[in-house]
């Protein structure tokens, strides 16, 4: 306003001064232009006396009130708590700090929000929407969790006091800084191998019946425990890379391999006695998928040959030596959205499987929605057919032929269906609030036939699709049937071909009750009411997975002090508790003979 006035000011004295020259040059002006000036000058006088009367008016700037702000908002819209701007200005944070709040954004938030926090399961965190909500709301929605899916770090699962979810309350309101770049000099300095292929056995030189071991994700120890499924003894715990997400075996069941958040892969020898970490490699900063290549033919024999790695950051996938994971050529994702064909700095590889009908990979790219299939007969002439989808890819598995991926499109509330024999989309089919299969589970309905089905973040519902388009096509790729489950959250279904059972957790549930408890429809009987079971008082039940006999279901609780539960599946009772110091958060577990051959 002061500045306003001196313009004023130094205006009205111009023109003062051009009515003086006016008066001098008197005998040269004619009388009209004369009356002009006048007219203008008096004009000009009342209408700084208005200014001036407004600024002596003037003692404080009105009060406004701030407009009423909800979170950001992400498809499909999530009803959030209302929430006001922080009046408080936010204190940023800086050295240690800023590192530990930078660290425990990329453990616990960047697979969901993105590593430049721009949203994909999660909604995006950038400060331009997180500045208006403020600390003191940020960090009771980090602490106590929110209706759309994002567990309660604090309150839920005991991880983060009130003064680190203050802390990253703060961290999400600065700029985020872009990682650095990670190409295959730095790639190979990671390389190590620690038992040359020479060296290796050319049998199992133990007499446990390894088609049948666990391994099990201890999340926050970086470690993977070996467990034997015959006798629930821990046979071996392995270093791995940090909070692994997922663990693939080769097609021959011999190797595990398995991937950390922080993108170290490594190879873990099940035949060797001691079993031993045989290579390791970091592919990148951060990544989430891992897959073993595993077409056979007549002609080609691909199995245990090769791997690939999918990146989270630098966004790439990485295809390895399949015995020694030695690095051989890494591929950028970075492209376009397939919808709104915009350039998107990170387009992560969210899930990898293996084609069983040609040697191809295929890799479903969050945030583009495009699914790769990539051919690695010829990694020198590389092939890959790019398949336009939906937003945002996530995890998926086959359908009962395995000839179809099914994969999540979870922020879209839609499952897509790729056929991997003619290599088109066969269908997108919209099922509920955020799928999220992990896998699926594959059986014949009773009354519509082959089923794939899926549980939802957003809502207590388990989704059948069905996927038998040859005998049943009026049923192909449709919701043929939705079952009520305890509550929403749910991450993991699982149920057997030997098995009668269908079993539902909900992990991410907001009701404690619901977390800690599983839903177990029979698949004989679907509309009869599903049997709810408590499982444990503390922490939260996530992931179930079959022993090899199909006759026993094993479960997780996620804790700092975690068991793993043995469900007799037939009777639906207890069977046995695993539990050791060493089962540190407890998260996926995967039976060799089920997952090498793709049954779930």
């Amino acid at each position: 306003m002061k500045l306003g006035f001196v313009f004023l000011i130094s205006v009205f004295s111009f023109v003062m001064m051009g009515a003086g020259v006016a008066q001098k040059s008197e005998a040269q002006l004619s009388q009209k232009a004369e009356a002009q000036l006048s007219e203008m000058t008096e004009a000009f006088r009342r209408y700084l006396r208005s200014v001036l009367e407004t600024i002596e008016a003037e003692v404080q700037p009105p009060e406004v009130q701030p407009p009423k702000v909800q979170p950001p908002k992400v498809q499909p819209p999530v009803v959030q708590p209302e929430v006001q701007p922080s009046e408080k200005p936010v204190a940023l944070l800086s050295g240690k700090e800023y590192e530990r709040a930078n660290w425990e954004y990329f453990n616990r938030c960047g697979g969901c929000h993105g590593m430049l926090r721009k949203g994909a399961t999660g909604p995006a965190l950038t400060p331009d929407k997180m500045k208006p909500i403020g600390t003191e709301k940020l960090a009771k929605i980090i602490f106590d969790g929110t209706e759309g899916g994002m567990p309660g770090w604090g309150a839920g699962v005991n991880v983060y006091t009130k003064e680190d979810a203050d802390q990253l309350a703060k961290y999400i309101q600065m700029d985020p800084q872009v990682p650095p770049e990670f190409n295959m000099k730095d790639i190979r300095a990671t390389w190590k191998v620690h038992v040359p292929v020479d060296k290796r056995p050319t049998k199992p030189v133990h007499h446990r019946n390894w088609e049948n071991f666990f391994a099990v994700i201890l999340r926050d120890a970086g470690k993977i425990a070996i467990i034997d499924g015959d006798t629930k003894e821990i046979v071996s715990i392995q270093d791995s890379g940090f909070a692994v997400h997922t663990l693939r075996y080769s097609k021959s069941g011999r190797y595990l391999y398995t991937i950390g958040r922080d993108a170290k892969a490594t190879i873990v020898d099940l035949w060797m006695d001691p079993i031993q970490t045989i290579a390791e490699v970091k592919t990148g900063l951060d990544a989430r998928s891992i897959e073993s290549s595993k077409y056979e033919s007549k002609k080609e024999n691909y199995v245990d040959k090769l791997a690939v790695v999918g990146n989270y950051w630098p966004p790439s996938y990485v295809i390895l030596d399949g015995l020694t994971l030695e690095p051989l050529k890494v591929i950028s994702t970075r492209s376009y959205t397939y919808d709104t064909q915009e350039y998107h700095p990170e387009p992560r590889v969210a899930s990898i499987v293996a084609s069983h009908f040609y040697p191809e990979w295929v890799l479903n790219v969050k945030e583009t929605g495009l699914i790769l299939l990539v051919d690695y007969s010829d990694i020198k002439n590389l092939k890959v057919a790019t398949i336009e989808s939906e937003r945002f890819l996530h995890d998926g598995g086959w359908d009962k032929s395995k000839r179809y991926f099914i994969v999540a499109a979870n922020m879209r509330d839609k499952l897509v269906a790729i056929d991997t024999k003619t290599k088109k989309l066969e269908a997108i089919v919209e099922t509920g609030v955020k799928p999220h299969p992990g896998r699926g589970a594959n059986f014949k309905d009773p009354e519509f036939g082959w089923v794939y089905a899926t549980p939802h973040l957003g809502e207590a519902a388990v989704a059948l699709v069905g996927t038998d388009p040859k005998d049943k096509p009026e049923n192909a790729w449709k919701v043929v049937r939705k079952l009520k489950v305890a509550g929403d959250g749910g991450l993991f279904i699982k149920t057997h071909p030997k098995s009668h059972h269908l079993w539902v957790d909900h992990t991410l549930s907001k009701d404690v009750e619901a977390q800690r408890s599983v839903t177990v429809y029979d698949i004989r009987h679907l509309n009869t009411a599903p049997k709810i079971i408590k499982l444990t008082d503390r922490g939260r039940i996530v992931h179930m997975e079959y022993n090899k006999g199909g006759d026993e279901v094993w479960i997780s609780v996620w804790d700092r002090q975690g068991e793993i539960i043995v469900y007799d599946d037939k009777t639906l009772t207890e069977k046995a508790r695993i539990k050791d110091p060493s089962l540190v958060t407890p998260t996926g577990k995967f039976n060799v003979y089920n997952t090498m051959l793709d049954i779930y």
